[in-house]
């Protein structure tokens, strides 16, 4: 008796091989990849020497008993370079990081760091109170609060069992 390593592509294969419609399957994803590298401008830590995104600014949106919480990182920022608009119920956040990279000294082997002009809108769940909403910035990240009204707060409501 002999003993005979298992190649699992090979089994794949014959699969592929007896059914068709997995076959297609396999081509479609490959498509769709290729489609959307193309549409996307393919990867943006490619060595292409140019930037395939343009900035976004991670975002964090909480609740707590009192109020809605977001938290915006805007590295390299400066407040001046930031607004922030409230409009029925959306809060949006808009600005420009712009580029350090305009000078042409320097030899740059690597830019990973994305710039541009960039808007993030945020709908809000309930309702709170505008003229209330505090906005700090430190070191990169905006933190906005947003207190809750009365109406909008959870109320615990006791069930009694007879």
């Amino acid at each position: 008796m002999a003993l005979i390593k298992r190649n699992p592509s090979t089994e794949l294969e014959a699969w592929n091989r007896d059914l068709p419609g997995v076959r297609s399957l396999h081509s479609f994803q490959r498509e769709m990849n290729r489609m959307l590298d193309q549409f996307f401008g393919g990867d943006a830590f490619e060595d292409t020497g140019r930037m395939g995104v343009v900035f976004s600014p991670a975002v964090d949106f909480s609740e707590t008993k009192d109020s809605y919480i977001i938290k915006a990182e805007l590295p390299g920022m400066k407040k001046e370079d930031v607004k922030v608009t409230l409009n029925n119920n959306i809060l949006t956040i808009t600005g420009e990081k712009k580029s350090e990279y305009e000078k042409k000294e320097g030899n740059y082997h690597r830019i990973e760091r994305s710039f541009g002009a960039f808007e993030r809108s945020i709908s809000i769940p309930g309702a709170f109170k505008p003229d209330a909403v505090d906005a700090k910035y430190n070191e990169g990240l905006l933190t906005l609060t947003l207190p809750k009204t009365e109406e909008s707060k959870q109320k615990l409501i006791e069930v009694k069992v007879k």
